[in-house]
């Protein structure tokens, strides 16, 4: 989308930029208005105000929204479809169970970690902690001390994964309007995703584990005490239910977790490698192996598979319901993130892109850091972290097209640093943080003093990787 003459100056549009925020937020915070036809309405309100030519202004809309849609819907329902197979079936439970059992009892919370870290992979936050719970609780009655040994790793590492890590909505969407290659997100995401889990939630687990005891809640109607292949959640032990199939291996569980990873790194490092000569990227054999790792093909690729594999044993009906299941809850994700890409279309046509970045570039502050800034400030402002995430994304985006010389690592490094300001500070606007302490049956205040406090030791030191990254980049 091309920018046109802009109609005013540069304070003038940074004022509509600034007023077009507060508005959103107004909308969403106060009047409840649901956060797709918030981002739909400010885009148009920002068009009329800064004056894009009438007849242009749905065309702007239309090819901010759809452009954006077309990577992110199919990765997003991709990924929850192989989550999904992977929640019903029972590999959750496999891979928790598999790993405490190789682990070792004094290790049992790191292993919960580590199968959350695993499982995060295709599985949303709220979707894999509730699978989780059933497993949490079991082990914390087997071998004692507060919940908050083995439930905190847990959501720290799903929280991890959906805010880094693609296939998940944040970082597709921001990599998508950002232009970094979603592939890379994906490598560079799990390097910084990795650290900041062990320190931000796993060490701090066992920090305030042992200061702050909260016992093993008894939730009613919540699928705690269910112990079934895919339980706690509630509506996932009616959905695609049938007569009990025998639960999936370890081993074939990693398998399908480990397919897409292995087909996106392979187009990653034949990327890399024809960039520096080893292979000619003009070679057949090369195009077709790259094509088979780009991520929307890993995906399908995966999907496939998990149907094939885990689906062996229930009929293709239940099958199909199962995968069904999987793109209701997603929906609203990916029309907010379109609405998001929508957002960034009218402020790169407008000129306000180009008016920030001058002003960036005039005050000396690195991307980097407005990205963290500008995320972090509508994370506490109004709680959603893909709202932050989107938002951000679409309002720095004219900024990086303007911005000349940026490497496609340092776009990664901006996607990152803007989920970083997405995940810190979780409190009472967030439900996620509703989440976890309803679960775990915590009050607001210990609820602030753990969940608060993770999450934004989290995102905290994974900006200071990504910020020390970018300093070589």
């Amino acid at each position: 989308m091309e920018t046109m003459q802009p109609a005013y100056g540069v304070v003038p549009l940074l004022l509509i930029a600034a007023a077009a925020v507060a508005l959103l937020l107004l909308l969403i915070m106060r009047f409840k208005l649901h956060a797709f036809i918030s981002l739909v309405l400010v885009s148009l309100l920002v068009a009329l105000a800064t004056q894009v030519p009438l007849d242009e202004i749905v065309d702007t809309l239309l090819a901010g929204f759809g452009e954006t849609l077309a990577s992110v819907g199919l990765l997003v329902g991709l990924g929850a479809m192989i989550g999904r197979l992977l929640e019903i079936t029972g590999g959750a439970q496999v891979l928790a169970n598999t790993l405490i059992n190789r682990f070792g009892s004094s290790r049992a919370p790191l292993a919960l970690g580590v199968a959350s870290l695993i499982f995060g992979f295709p599985i949303f936050f709220d979707a894999g902690f509730v699978v989780f719970l059933p497993i949490i609780f079991s082990v914390a009655k087997r071998f004692g001390g507060s919940v908050l040994l083995y439930a905190l790793p847990v959501a720290g590492g799903f929280a991890a994964m959906h805010a880094f890590v693609p296939p998940h909505p944040g970082p597709v969407a921001a990599a998508t309007l950002l232009g970094a290659n979603v592939g890379l997100v994906l490598v560079v995401g799990l390097l910084v995703a990795i650290p900041s889990w062990y320190v931000g939630a796993y060490l701090f687990s066992r920090f305030i584990g042992r200061r702050i005891d909260v016992p093993i809640p008894n939730i009613p109607g919540a699928g705690i005490n269910s112990g079934g292949a895919g339980g706690g959640a509630s509506d996932t032990e009616n959905e695609g239910q049938e007569p009990p199939v025998q639960l999936p291996r370890f081993g074939t569980v990693i398998m399908i977790l480990l397919v897409p990873l292995f087909l996106i790194f392979l187009n990653t490092g034949l990327d890399t490698l024809g960039s520096i000569g080893v292979v000619n990227p003009d070679q057949t054999w090369v195009q077709a192996l790259q094509m088979i790792g780009q991520t929307p093909i890993a995906l399908l690729a995966t999907a496939i598979l998990s149907i094939v594999v885990l689906g062996r044993g229930r009929s293709n009906a239940n099958v199909e319901q199962i995968v069904n299941g999987a793109l209701g809850p997603v929906c609203s994700i990916i029309l907010i993130t379109g609405a998001g890409g929508m957002f960034g279309a009218v402020l790169n046509k407008s000129g306000i892109g180009t008016a920030l970045a001058d002003t960036l570039e005039a005050a000396g502050l690195p991307l980097i850091v407005a990205a963290f800034v500008i995320s972090t400030t509508l994370r506490v402002a109004q709680g959603s972290a893909t709202v932050a995430l989107t938002t951000t994304a679409g309002l720095l985006a004219p900024t990086v097209a303007a911005t000349e010389g940026l490497s496609p690592l340092y776009r990664v490094l901006l996607v990152l640093a803007i989920a970083c300001g997405a995940t810190v500070l979780s409190h009472v606007n967030d439900s996620g943080f509703w989440l976890v302490t309803r679960f775990l049956d915590m009050d607001v205040k210990t609820g602030l003093k753990t969940w608060t406090v993770l999450e934004t030791l989290l995102g905290g030191i994974a900006f200071l990787l990504v910020f020390l990254i970018s300093l070589v980049a």
